[in-house]
């Protein structure tokens, strides 16, 4: 059964698509959804000040730095994401996992992105296979 939150996230974007998801927290797929639009500041504003993302390997460190990760390297690729499946960890800690495909080395990931939340934002992000 999909939620109010994944049609409308299903019908505002057409690189992002869901399967099988059951109660996603709206912060995660709000910024799966804006990685897909590719609207950097939107995405920057999800997460707190202090923030850290750790993505392949590699820790940033407050939104500055959250804001070069977005226009680094990875920007350069086009990709589609499909969520498979989200998991409440805690009261404020998700799991949503899923595969991106595209013109990246390889061509599909399967990844797992790792969200704790602190009120309106983003505090802490791990993406991993």
């Amino acid at each position: 059964m999909m939620t109010a939150a994944i049609a409308d996230l299903a019908a505002n974007s057409n690189q992002l698509r869901t399967t099988h998801v059951h109660q996603p927290p709206r912060h995660d797929l709000a910024l799966l959804r804006t990685r897909c639009d590719r609207d950097i500041d939107s995405i920057v504003s999800l997460f707190a000040e202090d923030a850290t993302v750790i993505d392949e390997g590699e820790e940033r460190h407050g939104t500055a730095e959250i804001r070069a990760w977005q226009t680094g390297a990875g920007s350069k690729y086009t990709y589609t994401t499909e969520i498979t499946g989200t998991e409440a960890l805690g009261p404020d800690r998700y799991l949503v996992t899923g595969r991106l495909t595209g013109n990246f080395p390889g061509g599909t990931a399967d990844l797992k992105w790792d969200f704790t939340i602190e009120g309106q934002h983003i505090t802490r992000l791990t993406i991993a296979p």
